[in-house]
């Protein structure tokens, strides 16, 4: 069979464990319920946290909203994976007085604070304030978040004002980008739990608050609001941003967000956003820093591989031995089948030594398998230390 040759090259992977601040042992041991029981039993866990002034937010945001380049983190004005349009320093950019984007940074309350009457301990609650740009925070104000097909007012972004378009409501809303959906809902799901206690009185204290708002402690929000928060928590899943975020201010408040260390407890205690899945018995183990990535180009022409076959000898080239047509081949610790599409794949657990590989791609599968074995067989060796 004709198939055009293919690059093959590989990498190396000396994985190495990265460290990352970790839930506390046992901080979520009384969370075994669900629905409004488990919504309590995580209110029970995270209430009563180290209340912090107005004023010191400054300071805390340099610890919790820091950009690997230094940088104010304002998710109303990045743009992830790309350039924003402008940047803020902290402290030397704080508002003070603003006259449109880009002159100082605030601290927003994600959750508005009219919709608390200004209240504490949440009026300086971490896990709903974020910095952000003065001027967008202004045009926001104390609108619900929400969805906009037609904006009236774009910020440089992309968030959005106007119209309600998710069905429900029909208010003003304020619609933030797509990547920082999910940090908002799941603030908003924290919300919900922390102030429970207080939560069902909210809604009386502005128009803004009772299109979202309940008079309950469970489900606390409006349908409608509630089923958009659960799919922006699935469209959008937990950052790394989000978990470093989630420790800095646990490091400060000394508590943390549910929602963030477990997303699955959405779905568990509202039943919405992702299905809830079953949380693993036990952590991997036999973790081996000695793994190998083997990348390739699809190959091209009349008839391409449906699949390929990736064989591994420790000894040498010329002891891999060419697949017969009409033979499958199981995954082994020395053979891999490979989806064409797919162009990668890891060999793990090895010894230190010499490694030989050699590629072959293929149609059909059984006694309709065709390897293509003719011409020049991509080869490649690589040592692992």
């Amino acid at each position: 069979m004709t198939l055009k040759r293919f690059s093959l090259f590989v990498f190396l992977y000396i994985v190495s464990a990265i460290a990352y601040a970790a839930i506390p042992s046992g901080y979520y041991t009384a969370a075994t319920g669900s629905g409004a029981t488990l919504k309590t039993q995580l209110y029970n866990i995270i209430n009563g946290h180290t209340e912090r002034s107005y004023a010191q937010l400054w300071t805390d945001f340099q610890t919790t909203d820091a950009k690997s380049n230094g940088k104010v983190w304002d998710m109303y004005s990045d743009i992830p994976n790309g350039t924003p349009p402008y940047e803020y320093t902290f402290i030397s950019d704080q508002c003070g007085n603003y006259s449109g984007e880009n002159s100082c940074y605030n601290r927003e309350h994600s959750f508005p604070k009219s919709w608390f009457n200004d209240a504490t301990p949440m009026y300086s609650d971490l896990f709903h304030l974020y910095p952000t740009d003065g001027y967008v925070n202004g045009q926001r104000g104390n609108l619900p978040f929400g969805e906009v097909n037609n904006a009236d007012w774009t910020s440089q972004n992309g968030s959005k004002k106007g119209s309600n378009t998710y069905t429900g409501y029909s208010g003003v809303v304020f619609e933030p980008i797509d990547e920082y959906k999910g940090d908002f809902a799941r603030t908003y799901f924290y919300m919900a739990t922390r102030y429970e206690n207080v939560i069902a009185e909210w809604y009386t204290n502005s128009t803004e608050a009772d299109a979202v708002l309940q008079n309950n402690a469970f489900p606390v929000y409006e349908t409608w609001f509630l089923n958009m928060l659960g799919e922006w928590h699935v469209a959008d899943p937990v950052s790394q941003k989000e978990i470093d975020r989630n420790d800095a201010v646990y490091g400060i408040q000394n508590n943390r967000n549910p929602y963030i260390d477990h997303p699955e407890y959405v779905y568990n205690v509202w039943g919405v956003g992702q299905s809830g899945s079953t949380e693993p018995a036990n952590y991997p183990t036999n973790v081996s820093t000695r793994n190998l990535k083997l990348q390739w180009t699809d190959a091209t022409g009349a008839v391409t591989p449906e699949k390929y076959l990736i064989r591994m000898s420790a000894t040498g080239f010329n002891d891999i031995a060419a697949p017969t047509d009409g033979i499958s081949y199981s995954d082994s610790s020395s053979d891999k089948n490979v989806n064409a599409g797919v162009q990668q794949v890891w060999f793990t657990n090895l010894s230190a030594g010499t490694y030989y590989f050699k590629i072959y791609g293929y149609t059909g599968s059984g006694a309709t398998a065709n390897y293509k074995t003719d011409g020049v067989v991509p080869q490649y060796s690589v040592s692992v230390p």
